[in-house]
């Protein structure tokens, strides 16, 4: 396991930086399950032994090591953050847990990897983050980096959450349209193959492959 943190890269998404109380924030979220949730996660993603994982804005690495899990030895996976707590704790928990995934502070619309590198790359919980023009820096990135035929997929709150709900009081952030995130992939040459329900509040999930 290795983790990178230089001066916090610039961007013009929102960054959140209070790592201790995410994992309170996604245990709310899945109502007290979050391992099953990041499980239909990796499921989604379809995620194989020995392919190589981005896991874009991975927060505190939780789903990076379940991905880690899923691909195994032969596997690699990214995980990456503009916020330095968050790549703290997330190498912290990948050594507790002797997971090998390489963190790294960077912002989605500048991905540090090469052209065709990943299999898969992972987009949870982060695209209400950003503003549309980064939006569509991000896709173009997400489709730079797949390898030809490589999957992304994107999970986010297609509505805004109830106010007065405590999820609400710590999610101010808004939400992104199924459609909306569909028409992002697609102008960068990304083809949906599937989407639906995730089954927790209102996540959608949009599963898309780069071009062969």
């Amino acid at each position: 396991m290795t983790t990178s943190t230089p001066d916090a890269p610039t961007t013009t998404g929102r960054v959140l930086h209070w790592a201790a109380g995410y994992d309170l924030l996604v245990w709310l979220l899945t109502h007290g399950r979050p391992r099953a949730f990041r499980e239909k996660l990796v499921d989604l993603a379809r995620l194989e032994p020995g392919e190589s994982v981005l896991d874009v804005g991975c927060g505190t690495g939780s789903l990076a090591i379940a991905a880690k899990r899923r691909v195994g030895s032969t596997g690699k996976v990214f995980g990456i953050d503009p916020s330095p707590e968050m790549i703290a704790r997330a190498g912290a928990k990948a050594r507790k847990g002797g997971a090998e995934v390489s963190f790294e502070n960077a912002v989605a619309e500048t991905l540090p990897f090469a052209d065709a590198q990943f299999d898969v790359v992972l987009s949870t919980l982060m695209l209400h983050h950003l503003p549309r023009p980064v939006r569509q820096q991000f896709a173009g990135e997400v489709r730079r980096v797949l390898s030809p035929g490589g999957r992304v997929l994107v999970v986010d709150f297609a509505q805004a959450q109830h106010t007065g709900s405590i999820l609400a009081h710590f999610h101010r952030h808004g939400h992104v349209k199924p459609q909306d995130i569909e028409a992002l992939l697609d102008g960068a040459q990304l083809r949906r193959v599937e989407s639906g329900a995730v089954g927790i509040s209102s996540l959608q999930y949009i599963l898309a492959l780069a071009p062969r």
